[in-house]
């Protein structure tokens, strides 16, 4: 007997399954989450599983620099219909009857093997788990001397440096083999898409160009349309191969290097390369980015000729600034975002990274080979230079998107709509607002305007604004057509914001059970709830939308997203919130179904160059771990 529950929050792995279906009594819960408790003991269930399931080495990055391989036995895997984590996709259309373990790949640790399952990071309670834990975890940001009521979440980081929750940017984690994206369209048996191969971007650019920001950026988009990408960053093996206790060589950077040092070099550049092949012969990559600054045409011209060696196709993308604010803005956001910087006084990382600047001009040389494959992006994506780049469509897609990227500088708010005067509304009826709906958006219009208000004088005191210019970052509010959103965005249009309506933002449609009740669905449609029970991403009910259909509905939503520069806030039903944060937040497609977002606060997605930050702001008035809306 399968559980039918409406709410926004999945029960914890191995939990009883209630003798009957619950029902939610929010009108917002017209996307069903099915759980499916356990069928017996593991010797009852299905035998599809590998002998064992082995995990890479893991690649370094700042949150993570141990190597090992971690070998996970069947026996110790969690029954099927336990774990809430990851579906069975053994039956979806899009993976082709491919098999998939059940765990979370949080729940492999190096060294330690496979580990019990943990309560579901996605549940109300653990999410107020969260709250309670330290503030200074690497998947939130807080100001201390804020008296703005903001409540920053945070989860440890495993061994493994896998994240434990989606509140943790997973950009920079290694995607399994089998690794199906949020809206992906096909597979093939390469796990290369598009029919376009093997291509290595490498980017060139002196220090902060925004190469970085270009990779991590291009990595989210390529990874969001099932292109299998990884961003290689040689500043990362360069920490690896220095101990965290001592300095990187004095004459790192420069030119004219000693002997040890440019051995050092050579060991982090080959380090890098060797995990890039890897990528690509081991674990059916299909796009690697070599993040590094590049600077001379013979040293590009060896990596072409090593690269075409290897049957890789070469793309190089240059990011050229001449704009001295740009660079200035690029310089100050390193004490933020960069690695090498934690720590460091401010004016000292600034005056470093500088230095490192001036040491690479007289070395750099910018790409002149017409016979390569090329992009420069000038001042962030002011003006285009392409060159040889007709050799496919996923090339002109790269090219697509880096017309519409910049570098963002606003915040992306997340806010649900208010509740209507519906307790069980159809999707067909679209109700107005409720008298509890309308308090709601007046609390979150002045919630928010309060919060960026504080923001900017934060900025005016840092030296990052101008107090007598006004606000440099302006809102806009995207919201979709139907009543509820519109309504509850009115206070911010009766305020002179810009408020946009965009039909890509409606809800999920529940096609054939619109109004139906748990028990009803659970009668009409048997099947069809067994099947969302395996796959709660991309199953669709009859006539109705899935989140896959979701997500690839959004895509020009999420190019605007890149696109707009100024803080925006996006009220929608919480499915759309859903796949939005999934996307900036590199969300695997299991996670997204099991996201919440509480009527009690506002989320912000806060920009970096190296991974995107997550902040919960309560609604004032609301008490922690109080849901009043």
């Amino acid at each position: 007997m399968l559980s039918l529950a409406l709410s926004d929050s999945p029960s914890p792995p191995g939990s009883p399954a209630p003798s009957t279906p619950s029902v939610s009594d929010d009108e917002d819960d017209l996307v069903f989450t099915v759980r499916s408790p356990s069928a017996g003991p593991p010797s009852a269930q299905p035998t599809s599983f590998p002998t064992s399931v082995t995990m890479p080495r893991e690649r370094p990055t700042a949150a993570r620099m141990a190597s090992t391989t971690t070998t996970v036995p069947v026996g110790s895997l969690p029954p099927p219909g336990l774990s809430t984590y990851h579906a069975d996709l053994a039956t979806s259309p899009i993976t082709g009857g491919l098999t998939f373990p059940r765990q979370h790949t949080s729940d492999l640790a190096v060294g330690g093997g496979y580990q019990r399952p943990r309560p579901s990071p996605f549940s109300a309670a653990a999410l107020r788990r969260e709250r309670r834990g330290s503030n200074s975890s690497t998947g939130s940001t807080s100001s201390a001397s804020s008296n703005f009521a903001t409540t920053p979440r945070g989860t440890s980081v495993g061994a493994a440096g896998r994240r434990q929750s989606v509140q943790i940017d997973a950009i920079h984690d290694q995607l399994a083999p089998e690794y199906v994206s949020p809206a992906q369209l096909y597979l093939t048996a390469s796990g290369q898409l598009f029919h376009a191969g093997k291509v290595c971007i490498i980017l060139v650019g002196l220090p902060a160009r925004g190469k970085t920001h270009l990779a991590v950026s291009l990595t989210r988009y390529l990874r969001w349309l099932g292109v299998k990408t990884h961003a290689f960053h040689l500043g990362d093996y360069r920490r690896q191969y220095v101990a965290p206790d001592s300095e990187v060589p004095a004459d790192y950077f420069a030119v004219n290097a000693s002997p040890a040092t440019v051995i050092l070099r050579q060991r982090v550049m080959a380090a890098c390369k060797n995990d890039v092949y890897k990528f690509f012969d081991d674990e059916r990559g299909q796009v690697a980015i070599y993040d590094a600054i590049n600077p001379t045409a013979a040293g590009r011209r060896a990596l072409v000729k090593e690269l075409n060696g290897r049957g890789i196709q070469v793309l190089f993308i240059e990011s050229i600034c001449d704009r001295p604010e740009i660079i200035e803005a690029n310089v100050r956001s390193v004490k933020i975002s960069s690695p090498d910087y934690t720590g460091w006084d401010e004016k000292e990382a600034i005056s470093h990274y500088v230095k490192r600047i001036n040491d690479k001009i007289p070395l750099y040389q910018t790409i002149d080979d017409h016979e390569f494959s090329y992009i420069k992006m000038y001042n962030a994506g002011e003006r285009i230079l392409l060159n040889n780049t007709r050799v496919g469509y996923l090339p002109n897609r790269i090219v697509f998107y880096l017309m519409n990227l910049h570098i963002k500088k606003g915040s992306v708010y997340f806010a649900r709509a208010g509740r209507s005067v519906e307790a069980r509304p159809k999707y067909k009826s679209d109700p107005h607002l409720s008298d509890e709906g309308r308090e709601y958006a007046h609390v979150l219009t002045e919630t928010l305007l309060a919060h960026r208000q504080q923001e900017r004088a934060e900025r005016v005191a840092a030296g990052e604004d101008d107090a007598s210019d006004g606000d440099t970052r302006e809102l806009v509010v995207w919201t979709s057509t139907r009543r509820r959103t519109v309504e509850t965005v009115a206070e911010f249009e009766a305020q002179g914001i810009a408020c946009r309506l965009r039909s890509q933002l409606s809800q999920m449609h529940p096609g054939s059970c619109d109004g139906l009740s748990a028990e009803e669905l659970e009668q009409q449609f048997p099947e069809e709830v067994a099947q969302h029970a395996k796959d709660p991403y991309r199953h669709r009910f009859p006539r109705a939308e899935s989140y896959h259909d979701l997500a690839v509905r959004l895509e020009p939503v999420i190019l605007e997203i890149e696109r707009i520069q100024s803080d925006i806030l996006v009220v929608a039903h919480v499915s759309v919130l859903r796949v939005l944060y999934g996307y900036l937040m590199a969300c695997l497609p299991f996670d997204i179904p099991f996201v919440e977002f509480e009527r009690s606060e506002i989320v912000e997605i806060i920009p970096s160059a190296y991974n995107n930050k997550v902040r919960h702001i309560r609604l004032l008035g609301v008490d922690e771990g109080v849901s009043k809306y």
